[in-house]
């Protein structure tokens, strides 16, 4: 159970008040328990409260303009937490930041990872890390990723770990004033394991069991691979695909039995029943595998009935080993669409698996309800991983078969005298590498604890028993109660938490209530910044700002998904225009977001209905989205005209695609004269060579094209309820813009590959802005972005910049009329 501090200490040397930035990236398996800023002796600390209260303070921060979100997705890994504040000339600020975790074993070890990014030389830089293990220690290394050959000897690798390099050596070199010091800095150790019953400790009336018995042999595995082959998995994550499941299939040992299905919106299958891996049927199912290629749309629920009904069927045959066990390992990127209704699945694939296997969900990408996966995998006591789109997405694939295809123990229980109150005693796998962890709390008079722990072994059941005993701690280590005196409780509350929030979304209304309620109040009592509770930072108020409010919020892999989501995506205009001469009264009409930073540009295009703007030209691809303006007056007042795209133009020369979109329906053509006309009501997917169109209905259509951009057109509704009047318009944005060339332009497509900017006061409502060698002024304006939710949008802050974008965009608005939907010049 780590518990990590982070500080920085800055003093202005200035004449004048300066802007401190605090800027630290935490792992997302911790929770931040504390943050404070002490400025000039005065220390102001971070308040946890239940969510929905913190959101009143949070709410009223941004409709004045303030900052208000300090945490955000920050890679694979690591969540960023970020705060400034303004300090006095000559006046100093300490920012320290607390978070604690449960370290997870895998492959034999655990892992400290704290990622190290000054980005300056700094007078006092120090990483210390003291283990406190009383098993001892089997090995412990240190690595990190800026270590070179001088900064090597400088850390001390034993149970005390430390780093500590000069000003000198932080240097990139000798002349510069860049830092060297930019990385992951990576502490990886074991304990020695001799004991079969594991590792006991009691401390202050908590106790806390970790479970990783020696020199176990493996007990064989029954495995059917249900892969998605739809269209969305074309290209790269197919070939991806097929790479991973090659090794893995080498990896499978001879014991073990295996089956592939494939789907798409129909299921196929390798063999009818599991077949063992011997090395004949290995070649022959690599050949297979081979021959994998994508189409169609999306039927999870059907294949995974296959999968459940042959796992069903081997059994009955006995076919496969009585001592065994069974996983579904199931890798798909896109939303089930035969059958839809993800609860209707979840209760379906439940009811068919009976507790009896385990299912393993992999979410390839960003484009899957990863929400979806996780609650139907815990339902059926296995766990959902998030594959990310990248180079290594097959060892990343392959890493977690790794991780759970060599199960030593089957249904272990582990039980405990006096009837402790404990977290979960009950796991369907031990795996090799990994560990089982129980706390629990016992009664006030117990000073020793009975444990027993039985299972299922490969070819014997298992069994141990002891009893533990409570440990002098100040003997063992006694500059160390500050540790050891409340260690055990925070384990105990800190693993109740997050298993209570694995069950608040799955069982009946009143036990995900209960469980939600559980998990709050502990997390309120210890002042865990979990996903039911926010961390409230009031900054100082100073000479030039006056109070203001931050939020610090618990992610969960589903909001980490929308935020990448965010961050990979720039160039999404956002719906209405409103055509008035004055244009800080019309709404944003295209919105910027940016990768890496919280911060959005938007600005207006005002014109007349019948202009046609240019938003993207790619002259390399032929990529091009041409938009059309239309008009509303509203209730016959001319001088209340509102605009809004109403016609998109999109073509792809080196795909042959031409596609018109309106607001009345979608018509696709190739230049072979194929086309398809989709009316709005419609919901469907067509699927044509190296093109995939998809429609819901909520009235989105998803593009995408092979190793081209990817895409989406919202048709959106205006209502005027007062007025009784309402206007259909059109969104579009761009969901994946990394394909198109440096040579790509438009209103929207200029921005593609990067824009970064500068604020003179990003804390303040209005700011001077700096973009592209210009200077302009910024205000910070509330917009809806439909791009993520088409119901009804999610609110953020952006910076408007009035006058038609003149400063942001190159040139001026005029520039990018053009004569035709279709037309470029």
């Amino acid at each position: 159970f780590a518990h990590t501090v982070m500080t920085t200490k800055a003093l202005n040397k200035a004449n004048s008040s300066q802007e401190i930035f605090f800027e630290v990236e935490l792992p997302k398996t911790a929770l931040i328990t504390n943050f404070s800023m002490e400025i000039d002796g005065q220390v102001y600390v971070g308040d946890v409260k239940e969510k929905e209260k913190a959101k009143t303070q949070y709410d009223k921060a941004v409709s004045s303009g303030q900052t208000a979100g300090l945490v955000k997705a920050s890679g694979r890994k690591m969540e960023k937490f970020a705060v400034s504040v303004n300090i006095a000339a000559s006046s100093y600020v300490v920012f320290t930041l607390t978070y604690e975790e449960l370290l997870q074993r895998k492959s034999g070890h655990y892992e400290i990872l704290t990622r190290v990014k000054p980005k300056q030389v700094v007078q006092e830089f120090k990483i210390l890390a003291n283990i406190f293990e009383p098993q001892g220690l089997s090995f412990v290394e240190a690595i990190a990723t800026f270590l070179s050959n001088d900064l090597l000897p400088l850390v001390e690798k034993t149970a005390h770990i430390s780093f500590s390099p000069t000003v000198e050596q932080q240097r990139s070199c000798p002349e510069c004033d860049g830092s060297i010091i930019d990385g992951d800095f990576v502490i990886k150790y074991d304990v020695k394991r001799e004991k079969a019953l594991g590792e006991i400790q009691i401390v202050n009336g908590y106790f806390v069991h970790f479970f990783a018995p020696p020199a176990l042999p493996r007990v064989p595995v029954n495995v059917v691979f249900v892969i998605d082959r739809s269209g969305s998995m074309g290209g790269l994550k197919m070939r991806q695909t097929r790479e991973a499941l090659l090794a893995i299939l080498d990896d499978l040992h001879q014991d073990d039995h295996f089956a592939l299905i494939i789907f798409d919106h129909n299921v196929s299958k390798w063999k009818n029943y599991l077949t063992k891996a011997s090395q004949k049927n290995i070649t022959d199912a690599k050949n297979f595998v081979r021959n994998i290629d994508h189409n169609g749309s999306t039927d999870i629920h059907g294949a995974l009935q296959a999968a459940v009904a042959m796992l069903k069927d081997s059994h009955a045959r006995k076919t496969i080993p009585e001592r065994s066990t069974d996983l579904i390992l199931l890798l798909t990127d896109d939303n089930p669409n035969s059958v839809s209704d993800i609860g209707v699945i979840q209760k379906r694939i439940q009811e068919a698996i009976g507790g009896n296997m385990s299912l393993f969900c992999l979410g390839f990408g960003n484009d899957v309800d990863y929400s979806f996966l996780d609650v139907m995998a815990r339902q059926n006591k296995g766990l959902a991983r998030r594959i990310f789109e990248g180079s290594d997405a097959a060892v990343q694939l392959q890493g977690f078969y790794g991780e759970v295809s060599k199960p030593l123990l089957l249904d272990v229980g582990l039980k405990y005298s006096d009837n402790a109150v404990m977290t979960q005693n009950h796991f369907r796998h031990l795996f090799d590498g990994s560990e089982i962890v129980v706390a629990g709390k016992l009664s006030d008079s117990v000073d020793n604890l009975f444990v027993e722990v039985f299972a299922q072994g490969s070819s014997n059941d298992f069994s141990v028993q002891g009893q533990a005993q409570v440990e002098d701690w100040d003997v063992i280590y006694p500059d160390e109660e500050y540790i050891f005196g409340i260690f055990t409780e925070r384990l105990w509350a800190y693993l109740t938490i997050q298993q209570q929030l694995e069950k608040s979304d799955i069982g009946t209304a009143l036990e995900k209530e209960n469980n939600t309620q559980k998990a709050l109040d502990l997390s309120l009592k210890y002042s865990f910044v979990t996903p039911l509770t926010s961390m409230v930072v009031t900054k100082p108020q100073t000479e030039d700002q006056p109070d203001s409010t931050l939020v610090a919020d618990k992610l969960t892999e589903a909001q980490r998904q929308k935020a990448e989501r965010a961050q990979g995506r720039i160039g999404a205009p956002a719906p209405p225009l409103r055509s008035r001469p004055a244009p800080t009264d019309g709404d944003p009409h295209f919105m910027i977001e940016l990768p890496d930073r919280d911060d959005s540009l938007c600005f207006n295009i005002n014109d007349k209905p019948g202009t046609i703007f240019n938003l993207v030209r790619d002259p390399r691809s032929g990529f091009v989205v041409n938009g059309e303006i239309i008009g509303k007056t509203v209730a016959g007042d001319e001088a209340h005209m509102k605009t809004y795209f109403g016609r998109f133009g999109i073509t792809h020369d080196s795909l042959g695609l031409r596609l018109e979109v309106s607001t009345q329906d979608i018509i696709l053509t190739q230049d072979d004269g194929e086309h398809v006309r989709l009316l709005w009501s419609n919901t469907t997917t067509v699927q044509w060579p190296d093109m995939e169109f998809k429609l819901t209905k909520n009235c989105s259509l998803t593009v995408r094209l092979r190793h081209a951009v990817k895409f989406m057109v919202i048709k959106h509704t205006k209502v005027w309820k007062r007025r009784h009047d309402r206007q259909d318009y059109l969104g579009f944005y761009t969901l994946d813009s990394h394909h198109l060339s440096p040579s790509v332009h438009g209103l929207l497509g200029q921005f593609y590959h990067g824009v970064s900017f500068e604020l003179s006061r990003p804390d303040q409502a209005a700011s001077v802005m700096y973009v592209k060698g210009r200077q302009l002024n910024a205000m910070r304006h509330l917009q809806k972005d439909f791009s993520f939710d088409v119901i009804s949008g999610r609110t953020i802050c952006c910076w408007f910049v009035d006058n038609n974008g003149t400063g942001l965009i190159d040139g001026t608005a005029s520039d990018y009329i053009v004569p035709s939907l279709f037309k470029i010049d």
